[in-house]
């Protein structure tokens, strides 16, 4: 049922918990250091196509899940290799630490700060990394890269929203 899980024909649950839980951690801490959010987003002139903020929680908490779930499935593929962890496998995950902070950094500027702009270029920056990470991913696991592309597109999503925000409330 749960053949996703495997990497190399081995799946450790404890790998899942701790992959899914790093990624649900940075994204609880981010809100919690961002606690006024809702209260600033309502605030906030939007375009006409910005979703509703009760959106936000649901979508980042998939979100999360799969990020944690690519992570997991390329550090089983180290785990299982008969030389350990390559190189490869190294930068895949250290990119994927670094565009955490950029995820990470994010909610701070935007809703502790309100500098769109500069929120705008962290948000860009994050997409250039997201879809490296996404790539390396691939390269190392097929499915641990594709199951970054709903991040992918979300994270494109709100670039444009950050941006007509910014434009907006100016």
């Amino acid at each position: 049922m749960f053949n996703f899980l495997r990497v190399n024909g081995k799946r450790s649950i404890f790998a899942l918990i701790i992959s899914i839980a790093i990624a649900q951690g940075i994204g609880l801490l981010s809100t919690l250091l961002t606690r006024n959010s809702f209260e600033i987003y309502q605030t906030l002139t939007k375009p006409w196509f910005a979703p509703p903020q009760w959106v936000f929680g649901p979508v980042w908490t998939i979100l999360f899940v799969l990020m944690g779930l690519a992570a997991y499935r390329v550090w089983m593929s180290g785990y299982y290799h008969p030389f350990g962890f390559t190189d490869q496998m190294r930068r895949a995950l250290t990119l994927y630490g670094i565009q955490f902070v950029f995820n990470f950094l994010w909610s701070i500027l935007f809703f502790r700060f309100q500098w769109y702009g500069i929120a705008l270029i962290d948000l860009l920056i994050l997409l250039a990394l997201i879809i490296i990470t996404a790539r390396e991913f691939y390269k190392i696991d097929r499915l641990a890269g594709l199951l970054m592309i709903p991040y992918i597109v979300w994270v494109s999503f709100a670039g444009i929203l950050n941006y007509y925000i910014w434009i907006l409330n100016r």
